[in-house]
């Protein structure tokens, strides 16, 4: 049956890339990595480094992920033609729908794992780190700034990420005036970094009695999380520390003692603070991870080729600065200045849907740098 047919064309459309995927991804090589750690597991003096094992294990388990997801893509493919070609043989078009949500699932895959390929920044693997702040404006940027955080939030959730509150400091009247969150899990840096930047509302303001339209401003910076794998030398007299209560969205579940921690960092005058875990000690590890981030942040900025790689350009939170606005009024869209990449459901984007502008930006940064090269 010719809809089965093209349906069948369509799947067939994805064959080549799913062969060059797995060069791509290096399966070969994976397999080859994690028989060669499987090894060093049998050795008896393997155990005696706790620390040494963990990584070891963490590395095996994340290899084998990325194998078990392309091979699973394999057979999806495999499953997907199989039903059309049966479905067209008795020609059953109530197998339709399925074969067509089957094809869709496997190209939508796809797409998703090969611009994971694209993630091979020294960093991108790494969980990030997102500081939000509201720009001026008042309780309108605040309120923005905290359709922001929500954003975010539904999109780490969406993917399986998790998403912890490290600091929160709430608006004069609503949302919020800065917070900064952990996103943890694979890649997390690396799909993230296209989202710093001003991010800028329009829209009829809720707290305007007259009804007029508002433009609002927050930005988003990201980092990685910089783990003990990484030494970074700081020298504990250049570090100031505060200790405050915890309060606000960040704070609701923690002890209301003077458990929140504030490090400032002398030379540079970096400022980091925690306030979700229980004790200043947890906390003031917490910090300390954060601050290892900027300063390798600072580190790295020393060589050009890095610097976009880690952070990217710092700018203004204002007009002329924004990398994407969000249009409430007097239409509904988000577009991303950089890209071109644009959306009219802004709910759907506002719920976390921002993959998107992500992908069009990984896209955009490949085909920059094979054009330099």
């Amino acid at each position: 049956m010719l809809q089965f047919e093209e349906l069948k064309l369509r799947l067939q459309e994805s064959e080549k890339p799913l062969s060059e995927l797995a060069d791509a991804l290096g399966l070969k090589e994976m397999a080859e990595e994690v028989r060669q750690l499987e090894e060093k597991t049998t050795d008896e003096s393997f155990w005696g480094d706790l620390q040494n094992s963990q990584k070891v294990l963490q590395r095996i388990s994340q290899l084998k992920g990325k194998i078990k997801a392309y091979n699973d893509l394999k057979a999806s493919y495999d499953d997907a033609m199989v039903m059309i070609e049966l479905a067209d043989e008795e020609e059953d078009l109530d197998l339709l729908e399925e074969c067509t949500n089957n094809v869709q699932a496997v190209e939508a895959e796809l797409e998703k794992q090969t611009l994971s390929t694209l993630l091979s920044g020294e960093y991108d693997a790494k969980n990030a780190i997102l500081t939000f702040h509201a720009g001026a404006g008042g309780t309108e940027a605040q309120d923005w700034c905290q359709m922001l955080f929500r954003m975010y939030g539904q999109w780490a959730s969406k993917h399986g990420y998790k998403f912890t509150t490290l600091d929160f400091l709430d608006g004069d009247e609503a949302g919020l005036k800065s917070a900064v969150v952990l996103i943890e899990g694979e890649n997390a840096y690396g799909y993230l970094k296209s989202e710093m930047g001003v991010h800028r509302l329009v829209r009829v303001s809720p707290f305007d009695s007259s009804g007029r339209r508002h433009t609002s401003f927050a930005s988003l910076e990201v980092m990685p999380e910089i783990d003990d794998t990484i030494e970074v030398e700081i020298n504990p007299e250049d570090i100031k520390m505060e200790v405050y209560r915890a309060s606000g969205a960040g704070g609701q579940k923690v002890n209301k003692t003077s458990s929140a921690v504030r490090l400032i960092h002398i030379p540079t005058g970096i400022v980091v603070s925690c306030q979700v875990e229980r004790s200043q000690h947890q906390n003031r590890e917490v910090c300390m991870r954060m601050l290892k981030s900027k300063l390798i942040e600072i580190k790295e900025r020393e060589h050009l080729d890095k610097i976009e790689d880690i952070k990217g350009d710092q700018k203004e939170i204002g007009w002329g600065s924004q990398i994407r606005s969000y249009v409430f009024m007097p239409y509904t869209l988000a577009k991303d200045h950089r890209t071109g990449f644009e959306m009219g459901n802004i709910n759907a984007v506002m719920d976390g849907d921002i993959d998107g502008f992500i992908n069009a930006y990984l896209k955009k940064q490949s085909l920059d740098a094979l054009a330099q090269s």
